[in-house]
């Protein structure tokens, strides 16, 4: 949940509840604890009951709508079927795109050969690439 924040905002984050709520932080937070484990209770027994209304095994997972049809209503072989004519489209496109990345680290290699045979004076006096001219100094 809070793994985009280092631990500078965390802190920040808690010393500003902190100046918030004051002396009811504590409260605060025994009812936001409070909350959620109602909201899991709910959502377990919300399976509960689909499982035992449907007469089958349901997760929490399973309530996804592709994961419910692809596990309760097409069987094995049917998934099967329809995976087959897009597994070998992807193992096509899979040793094409191989393909072409060890053509590109050839020509890399070359590159850095090629780069690596200039002597040291002729590298000393070329000079620097032009500045890009940016979009702004053509309008």
């Amino acid at each position: 949940m809070f793994e985009n924040l280092n631990w500078w905002e965390i802190g920040l984050l808690l010393l500003v509840a902190l100046l918030i709520f004051g002396d009811k932080l504590p409260n605060v937070i025994t009812d936001g604890l409070r909350m959620v484990r109602n909201l899991r209770r709910m959502a377990s027994n919300a399976t509960g009951d689909l499982s035992r209304e449907l007469g089958t095994d349901i997760q929490l997972e399973d309530l996804h709508p592709k994961a419910f049809i692809r596990k309760h209503l097409i069987s094995e072989e049917e998934q099967e079927s329809l995976r087959k004519p897009l597994q070998k489209m992807f193992e096509d496109a899979k040793t094409d795109l191989n393909g072409v990345h060890n053509d590109l680290k050839d020509v890399a290699q070359a590159v850095d050969l090629k780069g690596a045979a200039k002597p040291a004076t002729e590298t000393a006096t070329t000079s620097a690439p032009a500045p890009r001219r940016s979009f702004d100094d053509y309008t």
